[in-house]
């Protein structure tokens, strides 16, 4: 009576009779049920519903978390200047299923930018954190934290950026990098804060480069890439909004019969 391998190839016995090109006529269909043969790409840029390929046999996930908005600042005078912190990048996950480990369908939630923080009078609020990018409860990872609010400084000051967010569900699990800290020396901005990029498939995003004008910090790259800090410059501003962090992303790659 014939066999099967654990991948379930049929090979015959040696009390088998059965003619040569039957054997082989076997073999070539069991093989045919297991070879990879075509791969399908999905991008999801928004949130929506993944909908498994006919015949799958994997699925190569990767999601990325949203990014953290930059700092705002405020207004400044003559003889202050200010700059704020940029937003952490989204962290990243990635994880390679049996498709029969997956349903029909799987929901798919992209993770939102956070929103750069605002400013107002003396005062300004940090960016807000990034969304949480997931691909059902199979790959999730976490949004960068927002960026720290500039200050009115007459003489130096620094701004912490915003931390990463980091892989929390996968086998490959990778945080974003920091958002870059807001610096004023003498009253002058050394360093507007850097919006960080997201962990593998992202970019930094440097702040605005000004010295003597005011201006809203830079909006972070996609995907999940966090917003660079406001700046205020050396001659009297008024108050300005951080840069957005970026929305994330998920890739599902389909291998199929």
């Amino acid at each position: 009576m014939a066999q099967e391998t654990s991948k379930g190839i049929t090979y015959p016995e040696s009390s088998d009779h059965t003619r040569i090109w039957e054997h082989f006529q076997t073999l070539a269909t069991d093989a045919d049920a297991i070879i990879i043969g075509n791969v399908n790409v999905q991008r999801f840029d928004a949130s929506g519903t993944w909908n498994k390929p006919a015949g799958a046999l994997l699925v190569d996930v990767v999601v990325v978390g949203g990014g953290g908005g930059g700092g705002g600042v405020p207004d400044t005078s003559s003889s202050q200047a200010s700059a704020a912190g940029g937003g952490g990048g989204g962290g990243y996950a990635r994880r390679v299923l049996a498709a029969a480990s997956v349903g029909s369908t799987v929901s798919v939630t992209i993770g939102a930018g956070g929103a750069g923080g605002t400013g107002s009078g003396a005062s300004a609020n940090a960016g807000a954190s990034g969304g949480t990018t997931s691909f059902g409860s199979h790959c999730v990872a976490g949004g960068g934290s927002g960026g720290g609010p500039g200050l009115q400084s007459g003489t130096t000051q620094a701004v912490g950026g915003g931390a990463p967010g980091t892989g929390t569900t996968g086998d490959v699990l990778l945080g974003g990098s920091d958002g870059g800290n807001g610096v004023v020396i003498s009253a002058a901005p050394a360093f507007t804060g850097t919006g960080g990029a997201a962990g593998v498939l992202g970019r930094l995003r440097r702040g605005p480069a000004v010295t003597a004008s005011a201006a809203t910090g830079t909006a972070g790259y996609a995907p999940g890439g966090g917003g660079g800090g406001a700046v205020g410059g050396t001659a009297a501003g008024s108050a300005q909004a951080g840069g957005a962090g970026a929305e994330g992303v998920v890739i599902v790659t389909t291998y199929t019969a």
